[in-house]
Parts: structure tokens; C-alpha cells; sequence
């Protein structure tokens, strides 16, 4: 297992059992649709009349969602027009070093994915690009990690290496997920995609939990009644590290994480994440209606996208008005919006007429998590040295309390150049780097390394400037990814389920939202694709399309699958 604190503990019958099912994939909870059977199937995603062959659809984004939207609009036939107000990728961001090497990179944005996005991994094989582990603290391919807490280092290459407690705040989680929230049962019933029994679990704990913060769920659990097993479980975590940030937010955002191993096994794409819709942009389908072969989204756009949206508004005739930054004003009978969901409150103005007031409530009340990161490049991966007395790597892997919080170690083999990123920090911890300039942060976080690795003259080994975001104050984002409160269950389902626009009132439909925010798994490029897809088959519905009938899409099954319903009143 990859994770710090394990998200599961099993017999080795049990774990033989479980092998033999299905691979884990992000299959529900809240909407248990195969989009991964969905995309695989050969008679394809749909088909629309040939009367509307070359109409013209919006696309408002050009991130990895708004990118696979158009992709598969253009293959039916349609004439997708992206706007996008900064660069194709959105927060599939890979970046360079000035002066350095091009084939050295940092991952600004999604840098680790796990084989549970099987959606996603559609696209990542489609436009042939390779994937590699990502060195996550304590998983296998990691070398070593630090834990290093309240001043205290811990060297470790598994769990059993570090002290008792550690193993004991693992066992309470394992305990705490199987009390309160069924992992075993709901676990296997993704695996075996038994939407029956996914639903009748699911429906239970959204009706128990939706007002639970994470941090109230473990205090509820008898398991977790020591307040030093939750503060160390915090500063910790499981997967990828410390999960503290998140003690505010709801315990079924934390639920759809570890039913489907989001944070499990993961993998980063050789070359850089943002390498996935830049080629998905110039891949020209070998199946495709009306357009003649050679066509690509690069080829319908001159070679590149629209500028930002800067208005939307309803004409007479159910169009959708857009207006970009150009001047430029095109009407369209139907603009999938894939950007952050705040940019329609802030950066663009809209029409109150786009959508119902219950869905402006949801996008108003959408609460985005911020986070932070920094990278340098290096002259060689120095942490694989031997330390002469103890014979450990000179550096590891660092999980702590301190300002950085994660540092990871990235290099592609002995010798080369490689990149650190020195701290990685979500929330709270990302606010306390906001006011500083790249090197300020760098030498804070030096700083602190220095406390934990005395001996390691880190700075002797850099090449090049810091690299840095902060998400938070990106124009265009306003935020990293979207993480629902207590409370928000209701909020989610509106904005998740409005491709379905058979069910809203005529003049509201037209627009489609999509991206990660939208989705269950906000956060997880996985939920990008799939409202992607969800945002396609609204389309092609609107179109008079239909699909299939041996490969039903989402809203064909929607009745079956529906999200749990929780009264209003």
C-alpha cells in the first residue's frame, strides 16, 4: 500500500479475495455510471443528426475537461469553439526552469494520479503517454521518509519502521471507517459494480453524515478517542500525507476518496501532466463524423483557442450570447462552462437568467480549498547518498509539522538533474506563504529543512530560480479545487446533475457545467473527465442525438443511478 496510515486493513484471505475482483475505479459512490466502459465501447459515445453536423458549440474552458468536451463534440460532428483566458491545461500545469534543462519540470497543479481514474486513463493511453510511480510518502518505490513531528524525526521505509503509535493511529482509522462508514462492504461493492448495493450503503451514510465535518467523524469513533492519535493522524494522514486541512470540511468528501483508493497507488505521466490535453488538442480521431480526416481541435481553431469569456447572457431563441475579450460576440444554442465555478461570479458577467436561483446558490456557496507550492531544480538526486554513520539516504521523503509540510524528491536517475519540491501545503498553510515572493518562500522553507536535516547543504545543489504558485490568487482559478462543507451534499448534486436539462424550465437550459469542481471527486482530474462526459451527452441530447442502445450514456441510466435525493424542507 502507498498510504502513511493505511485506508484498509485485510487477512490475507480477505486479501486474496479481493484480488480476484475487478480493479478498484472511481465507480460512484454518489453516481456508480462506467464511464470507463462508456468510453471503451465501440460504437462510441453517441451520434447526433446529420442536419446539425458543423453546428457550433461553446466550450468556456480549456482545461483538461473543457479539452475532452471538445474532443468528443468534434468526433460526433459538432464545431466546438474553446475560449480559454490563459493556457491550454487549466491545473494540468508543467512548467520549466529558466536556464535549466527543458526536460526538467515542475507539476504546478495535478502531479500524482491513481489507477482507480480509469477514465482518465482512457485518454492518458489514447494520446500515448507513459506513467510512472510517484514517490508518496512510504510507498513502495519511495526510498525513504521522514516523518517529523513536534521536533522529532522518524526515518522509516514502511510503516513498521516508525514508532508503535504510528500503527496504532493506522488501526484506528481502519477501525473508525469500518464503524461508521461500512469501507469493507462499500469497498467490495465498487469493485464488483454492484450499483444495488452501492446505492442502499450510500443512501444511509449521505442521510447520516452530510452535516459531519471529517474531524467530527473521527471524534465520534471510539477508535479515535485520544487526541494525540487524531492530531498525529492529522499532521500524517493517509495517501499523500497530512490531512488536517480537511478537518473542516464533510467526512463524505473524505468517504469518496478512500472507497475508491483515490489516494492509493499513485502514478505521475513521464514528461509532465500537461502533456494530456495538448495532445488531446492536436490529435486528429481516426473516427470522426463530417469533419474529414487529418481534423484536430488545433486545425478547427488556427491554432489556438478564443480568448476569455468576459459575458453571458440569453437571447430570444434559446441561444446562449458570448462575448471574449476580443469584442468578438457569437450566439450559440449550447456553451459547456468548464472553468472554475467562481469566474461566473466575479470574472464574467452574467445573465441571473443562465441558471435556476437554487443552482446560483450552489455555485455561490462552492467552497475552494487553497494550496501552495514551490519548486527548485538540483544538480543530481544528492538525497540517494548514504549517510557515512547511519547508512541511511541523506534525505528523504518529508512529512511534518513545520511551514513546508510535504517536501517531495523527484529525479529520473542517478547523475541527471533533478527537482525538489520543497513544500507542497493546502488551506491555512498555503495562506502563510501568500504574502512572499518566490525566494522569500525558499529560503523559509530552506530554513526549516535545514532544522530537520542539519547535515545537508541543500542550497549547494540548486541550479536554477523557484518555481510557485499559489492557486488561491490565480485570476482564473481563485483556488484550488472545490471541497464541500457540512451541509453541502444538496448544493453538489444541483450543479452535478445539471447536464440532465430535460428536468429544468425552458428558458434555463443551453449551458452545461462541467470540470472537477462539478464532479464528486473535486480535485481528482478523474472528475473532470467524467462531467466532461456528462456535458457531452447533454449536448448531444440537446441536439437530437441519441446514443447507442448497447452503450447507454450517463443520462440514459440516469434514473437508475440518480444521486441520493435529501428532502429540502
Amino acid at each position: 500500500m502507498t498510504s502513511t496510515v493505511p485506508t484498509a486493513v485485510h487477512d490475507e484471505q480477505e486479501t486474496r479475495a479481493l484480488e480476484a475482483l475487478p480493479p478498484i475505479t472511481m465507480f460512484g459512490p454518489d453516481f456508480p455510471y462506467a464511464y470507463d466502459d462508456y468510453l471503451a465501447h465501440p460504437a462510441g459515445l453517441g451520434q447526433i443528426p446529420a442536419t446539425e453536423h458543423g453546428a457550433e458549440v461553446a466550450v468556456v474552458g480549456g482545461g483538461l475537461s473543457g479539452v475532452v468536451a471538445a474532443y468528443e463534440l468534434m468526433k460526433m460532428g459538432l464545431r466546438p469553439v474553446v475560449y480559454e483566458a490563459d493556457r491550454i491545461g487549466g491545473r494540468l500545469r508543467t512548467v520549466g526552469f529558466d536556464g535549466c534543462d527543458g526536460a526538467l519540470t515542475a507539476e504546478m497543479g495535478a502531479m500524482r494520479f491513481p489507477p482507480s481514474s480509469t477514465a482518465l486513463q482512457h485518454y492518458i493511453d489514447l494520446v500515448d503517454l507513459k506513467t510512472q510511480p510517484f514517490p508518496n510518502p512510504l510507498a513502495p518505490e519511495t526510498p525513504s521518509t521522514v516523518v517529523d513531528l513536534k521536533g522529532e524525526s522518524h526515518y522509516a521505509r514502511t510503516i513498521d519502521d516508525l514508532p508503535p503509535v504510528y500503527r496504532e493511529v493506522a488501526d484506528a482509522w481502519n477501525a473508525c471507517l469500518e464503524e461508521g462508514a461500512d469501507f469493507s462492504d462499500m469497498n467490495r461493492a465498487i469493485r464488483e459494480r454492484d450499483v444495488p448495493r452501492i446505492r442502499e450503503i450510500w443512501a444511509r451514510l449521505v442521510e447520516k453524515l452530510d452535516n459531519q465535518t471529517f474531524y467530527g467523524f473521527l471524534c465520534d469513533s471510539p477508535a479515535f478517542t485520544s487526541f494525540r492519535h487524531r492530531e498525529i493522524f492529522g499532521q500524517v494522514g493517509f495517501g499523500t500525507g497530512g490531512w488536517d486541512t480537511d478537518f473542516p470540511n464533510s467526512i463524505l468528501e473524505i468517504l469518496r476518496v478512500v472507497y475508491t483508493e483515490a489516494d492509493d497507488h499513485h502514478r505521475g505521466i513521464v514528461g509532465g501532466s500537461q502533456q494530456l490535453p495538448l495532445r488531446l488538442w492536436e490529435r486528429e480521431p481516426e473516427k470522426i463524423v463530417h469533419w474529414p480526416q487529418g481534423t484536430s481541435l488545433a486545425s478547427l481553431h488556427e491554432g489556438a483557442p478564443r480568448p476569455a469569456v468576459t459575458r453571458l447572457h440569453r437571447a430570444a431563441g434559446d441561444r446562449v450570447v458570448v462575448t471574449d475579450a476580443s469584442g468578438d460576440i457569437r450566439s450559440y444554442r449550447a456553451v459547456v462552462f468548464t472553468a472554475q465555478s467562481w469566474m461566473l461570479l466575479s470574472q464574467i458577467d452574467c445573465d441571473d437568467s443562465l441558471f435556476p436561483i437554487d443552482h446560483w446558490t450552489a455555485i455561490e456557496r462552492t467552497h475552494y480549498m487553497e494550496s501552495s507550492k514551490l519548486f527548485v531544480p538540483v544538480d543530481r538526486p544528492f538525497w540517494l547518498d548514504k549517510d557515512e554513520v547511519t547508512g541511511r539516504d541523506t534525505m528523504s521523503m518529508t512529512l511534518t509539522d513545520r511551514m513546508t509540510r510535504g517536501t517531495y524528491l523527484l529525479d529520473d536517475g542517478p547523475g541527471r538533474p533533478a527537482v525538489i519540491c520543497l513544500s507542497y501545503t493546502w488551506c491555512d498553510d498555503s495562506l502563510k506563504w501568500l504574502p512572499l515572493s518566490a525566494n522569500e518562500r525558499m529560503e523559509v522553507m530552506l530554513k526549516s529543512l535545514s532544522e530537520i536535516y542539519p547535515h545537508v547543504d541543500i542550497r549547494k545543489h540548486i541550479i536554477g530560480s523557484p518555481v510557485t504558485v499559489s492557486w488561491e490568487n490565480e485570476p482564473y482559478f481563485m483556488g484550488a479545487f472545490k471541497a464541500n462543507l457540512p451541509g453541502h451534499y444538496r448544493y453538489q448534486r444541483r450543479l452535478f446533475t445539471h447536464f440532465m436539462q430535460d428536468r429544468l424550465p425552458a428558458d434555463k437550459r443551453g449551458v452545461f457545467l462541467a470540470g472537477d469542481d462539478i464532479s464528486w471527486t473535486a480535485g481528482w482530474a478523474e472528475g473532470a473527465v467524467q462531467t466532461a462526459l456528462n456535458a457531452v451527452w447533454g449536448v448531444m441530447h440537446q441536439f437530437g442525438g441519441s446514443t447507442d442502445p448497447k452503450n447507454p450514456g450517463p443520462g440514459d441510466l440516469y434514473d437508475e443511478i440518480a444521486p441520493v435525493e435529501l428532502p429540502e424542507d
